[in-house]
């Protein structure tokens, strides 16, 4: 079939990233968090939670003796840390890593089944339970991050040996599942395969893989339920909690609820929906399937309009790491886990691949420069897994149903999905800034960098500068040229900003808008510089009336950067305090960061008024106090405290 694709993104290989604000991150990631994360993985962080990854794998290839420990996916961190090497040796060659990391390949390949079974923990606990519980053990979901891991290691090396053991996984999977009578007509608990296939089908070019990720896709949610069917022959027994169940599997915690086709409402599991969300989009471009598509369309605005945080993050309760219904946004027991956020992007990304719209760019940076960053310290070396818009240590300490809010990021986590994943993802982020067409470029992110392009009948090497976040002010020059330079450029006008100006050499240009992006077509010349202006200033954000966690509040928000208050800077408690719907903010700089921008604004704070009683009907004392407020994404690199986003008004 033709492929249903508006646009495609460069190649990792044609970009460089040189960023005063994002190759930092870049640089904390390759040379910290890849070398502390491997650390971390091998059990040599002290105080920090047990991994055994990586001995894991010793054991189950015959290398060492014991038992195995961790989760039933614990095999997953491995190959996403694989990934972000993968991805980081494209930018910045590095021989003792690849060294380590090769290392680390041959210890997989190792513990691989000669059927091309691999999983670390059915080799060692449970050797004659294979694909006996995919709803909950997620046996293809670990084989899903093989295949990324490898992808990525291939296209940043060129090296096939995880490759090979990748292929020789999924061709396990394609043998055991499918429509045949012989085959298992099912998926897994948890999706991720279904996109890791995609993937692994681009750098092969075997249709097997996109039809065998196709096949999962369309049979989830299809009567009778696999899930349902699956649960009586294991006699009804958890594998969480080794009892047997009274009730059959919530199905929509698995989004198996109705064919994914039917489904409009995103529920159950976050980090699920969205990892299946993007493997619809995936599938719904190269199959050219305008009904996979349109189901991507409603579940996309279902979540941002009605499911989603205002820092891009998703999961509105802990329990089950889940949605829960539209306009349920709650600000302090919210889940927002790193990962689903992460997601949220991958699916973005896909979707703009389908059609240009500058809504999906819009979600993707604010997702990334809040959510993401928020979940890694400035040192790298700790994590966030919970990114709540309040949080009270008091709370988190006292209230059970609070304690997943941590106001101190953790060294690790015995469930550590969420830190290899923000590796991966800051280490490929290139891939997320442009993608054409066949006679445009689209500036989707305006993060600097160089780029390699054809288009039309043009080869040209393109240079952006971006002073954002704190300035909006992106250049974007044409380096090099072959050809007849005649070709568009288009850049997404940010909701953010109210105005924006743009100079192509020395002219002022009135550029067309569709879709919320900005189009100037010309013929091209070496040495030509498209200049954007953007109007940065601080906006005051309001929620839906239907949102009741944020009625009669405010957030912040300058250029992509969600603001919050600190208890470091504003006192506790920081419930008390409120912001005169006509108060000026300023910016001022920070003395701990001199690159960063924060607002101040006078406000009020209610006092304690001396009185004994729980409640009583005196009139609170408001006493004018100062109000400062930094970005989201760097809160709790301080002094632990409490944090606020959505302030009293």
């Amino acid at each position: 079939m033709s492929e249903h694709l508006a646009t495609k993104p460069l190649s990792l290989k044609s970009i460089q990233i040189q960023d005063k604000y994002w190759t930092p991150y870049i640089q904390l990631v390759r040379d910290t968090v890849i070398p502390y994360q491997w650390e971390a993985l091998n059990d040599r962080v002290e105080d920090a939670e047990r991994s055994q990854a990586i001995e894991n794998f010793r054991i189950a290839s015959g290398q060492s003796k014991g038992e195995f420990h961790g989760f039933i996916f614990q095999d997953s961190d491995v190959y996403k840390w694989v990934e972000a090497v993968g991805y980081s040796l494209i930018s910045t060659p590095n021989p003792d890593l690849e060294k380590v990391a090769d290392e680390a390949i041959a210890l997989i390949a190792s513990a691989q089944q000669e059927d091309g079974y691999i999983n670390t923990y059915y080799t060692i606990k449970e050797p004659g339970k294979r694909l006996t519980n995919l709803a909950e053990c997620h046996e293809l979901y670990v084989i899903g991050h093989l295949i990324e891991g490898a992808v990525a290691y291939y296209i940043g090396t060129g090296k096939t040996s995880l490759l090979d053991v990748a292929r020789k996984a999924a061709d396990f999977v394609a043998l055991h599942f499918g429509p045949e009578p012989h085959q298992i007509h099912g998926y897994d608990g948890h999706q991720e395969i279904e996109l890791a296939l995609v993937k692994l089908y681009e750098v092969t070019g075997e249709e097997k893989y996109l039809d065998l990720s196709f096949y999962m896709i369309n049979e989830r949610g299809q009567s009778p339920n696999f899930f349902h069917e699956e649960w009586p022959k294991r006699d009804r027994i958890s594998h969480w909690t080794g009892q047997q169940e009274s009730t059959p599997p919530d199905l929509a915690y698995w989004q198996a609820h109705k064919p994914v086709r039917e489904q409009e409402i995103a529920v159950g599991h976050a980090v699920r929906a969205v990892y299946m969300y993007t493997a619809m989009a995936d599938l719904a471009i190269r199959k050219a399937d305008d009904e996979l598509l349109a189901a991507c369309k409603r579940l996309w605005s279902n979540i941002v309009n009605r499911q989603m945080y205002i820092n891009g993050s998703i999961g509105s309760t802990h329990h089950g790491e889940a949605f829960t219904f539209d306009y349920d946004l709650p600000n302090e027991t919210n889940y927002s886990e790193t990962c689903a956020s992460i997601g949220l992007i991958f699916f973005a990304q896909r979707m703009l691949q389908a059609e240009i719209n500058s809504e999906y760019a819009d979600i993707m940076e604010r997702a990334l420069y809040n959510t993401v960053t928020a979940g890694i310290s400035s040192d790298g070396k700790h994590y966030f897994y919970v990114n709540p818009m309040e949080a009270w240590p008091k709370a988190s300490e006292g209230n059970p149903g609070r304690r997943h809010v941590k106001t101190v990021r953790q060294k690790w986590y015995g469930c550590a999905c969420c830190p290899p994943n923000v590796a991966r993802l800051l280490s490929s982020l290139g891939e997320y800034i442009y993608t054409t067409s066949r006679d445009t470029l689209y500036a989707h992110l305006f993060i600097g960098s160089d780029a390699q392009l054809e288009l039309g009948n043009s080869r040209a090497t393109v240079k952006m500068k971006s002073a954002l976040p704190w300035q909006g002010r992106v250049e974007l020059s044409v380096m090099e040229l072959e050809g007849d330079g005649d070709f568009s450029i288009a850049f997404r006008v940010p909701s953010w900003s109210d105005s924006f100006t743009v100079h192509v050499a020395d002219e002022t240009i009135e550029p067309e808008i569709r879709d919320g992006y900005a189009y100037v077509q010309r013929t091209w010349k070496r040495g030509d510089v498209f200049l954007l202006d953007f109007a940065i200033q601080t906006r005051r954000i309001y929620a839906h009336p239907e949102v009741r966690a944020n009625a009669g509040k405010v957030a912040l928000q300058r250029g992509p950067l969600l603001y919050c208050l600190e208890e470091i800077d504003n006192s506790a408690p920081l419930s008390s305090l409120s912001l005169p719907a006509d108060a000026e903010i300023r910016e001022l700089s920070a003395d701990w960061n001199p690159e960063l921008v924060m607002l101040e604004a006078e406000g009020f704070r209610r006092e304690d008024c001396g009185q004994e009683a729980l409640y009583s009907s005196a009139l609170p004392v408001k006493v004018p106090t100062r109000i400062v407020a930094v970005p989201y994404t760097l809160w709790g690199n301080r002094n632990p405290g409490e944090m606020l986003t959505w302030i009293r008004e």
